[in-house]
């Protein structure tokens, strides 16, 4: 199932505090990463983004901010993108107002720890920045249909995807494939578990939280996956 979002943007109506990080965050934490195993085609995301994980602005999520933080990092993807530098990453707090502004959600669900997805994740997309999001429900990653899906939209528009399953409740982003002949088909996974101050971008890598995941290491799960349709 294929779904397209194209919500009527109210951002003009929306606003988004600067912020200030008691450390500066990382970015473009997965061009630290060496290559992946096999000789191959590597595609991975074009333009600057920055590495949101638990707790990185203060506010406690561990074992329920994912999504948030997975779009937050997405959403520093754009910004960088667009040159858009006056523009600011919402807080946790900011993105459930959106999803309550726009009618997605209902008024108790600000400052709650409920989590949210990748159809929530386009929704604050679309909202914030106009731009669609195409939201693929797959039954199995680790098929020739859904890989060649990713590789195309990373030929075409380079950009970074949200995605999250059913059984796999962890969300994380995309932002690369490679596939050998003889290695087989890897994802370059951006994983927002990390709690705590990272040390070095090398840190993360070595706890595994930025890798190269092989396609056969993904969980038997169907996955909703958000491609950002930002050129």
């Amino acid at each position: 199932m294929t779904t397209t979002c194209e919500l009527e943007s109210s951002a003009n109506a929306i606003e988004i505090s600067p912020k200030t990080y008691s450390y500066a965050l990382f970015e473009d934490v997965h061009l630290a990463l060496s290559a992946a195993p096999g000789q191959g085609e590597t595609l991975q995301t074009r333009g600057h983004f920055n590495y949101f994980h638990y707790g990185c602005d203060g506010t406690m999520d561990a074992g329920w901010g994912c999504g948030y933080r997975t779009l937050q990092t997405a959403i520093s993807w754009i910004i960088n993108k667009r040159n858009a530098t006056a523009t600011n990453v919402p807080s946790i707090r900011e993105i459930q107002s959106i999803l309550v502004k726009i009618g997605d959600k209902l008024p108790r669900f600000i400052g709650s720890r409920d989590w949210i997805g990748t159809l929530e994740e386009c929704y604050v997309l679309d909202t914030l920045f106009d731009v669609p999001c195409k939201i693929q429900h797959v039954k199995q990653l680790n098929c020739d249909q859904v890989i060649d899906q990713i590789r195309r939209y990373f030929v075409e528009y380079a950009g970074f995807i949200a995605m999250g399953g059913l059984s796999d409740t962890a969300s994380k982003g995309i932002a690369g494939i490679h596939q050998s002949p003889v290695a087989g088909t890897f994802l370059l996974v951006v994983d927002p578990h990390f709690s705590g101050v990272p040390s070095s971008k090398q840190q993360l890598i070595d706890a595994g939280y930025v890798r190269w995941m092989h396609m056969d290491e993904f969980r038997e799960s169907a996955y909703n996956l958000c491609f950002i349709l930002q050129k």
